[in-house]
């Protein structure tokens, strides 16, 4: 899913129209950025965690040479998916859906409606599996097996990363 796609499901989730609904996801991803940048973490509970990692100066080694180097400070951001988020990934179930609040009970019908006027996708037709010819039997020769004689493979030298 692109931000295209993101924006049309809040749209329709949301019952409103796609330009309120894309300064809506990018809000979103200002707040974040910004709180972000500042050093604070977003957590957004059940979904994920947006951090802001500082990493301190280091000592490493080339792995060419092993000689030693001299790594810099830096900083990385690190996203965290969250418990909740990662057991409906990954069972492929989504998360119950919230109950709407009674007075909107007109909404579904609205919905309904703006069903029938967009036209229908229909799905791509799938070919049908080939259906496989059965084997023929062959008939199997008796044949002795010349090998070739085993060489051996250098050793190679086995570099820590």
């Amino acid at each position: 899913m692109n931000r295209r796609e993101l924006v049309l499901a809040l749209a329709e989730r949301l019952e409103t129209d796609r330009r309120s609904a894309d300064e809506m996801l990018a809000a979103f991803v200002e707040v974040v950025t910004e709180t972000v940048a500042t050093g604070e973490p977003v957590a957004i509970s059940g979904f994920c965690k947006f951090a802001r990692v500082d990493r301190p100066a280091r000592m490493g080694r080339n792995p060419q040479t092993g000689e030693a180097i001299k790594i810099k400070a830096s900083r990385r951001v690190r996203i965290t998916a969250l418990k909740a988020f990662k057991d409906a990934a990954i069972s492929g179930k989504t998360a119950p859906a919230k109950k709407k609040a009674p007075a909107k009970k007109a909404a579904p019908a609205k919905r309904a409606t703006a069903a029938k006027k967009a036209p229908a996708r229909k799905a791509p037709a799938r070919k049908a599996p080939a259906k496989k010819a059965p084997a023929k039997k062959a008939v199997a020769k008796k044949t002795t097996a010349k090998r070739a004689p085993a060489k051996k493979a250098p050793a190679k030298k086995a570099t820590r990363r």
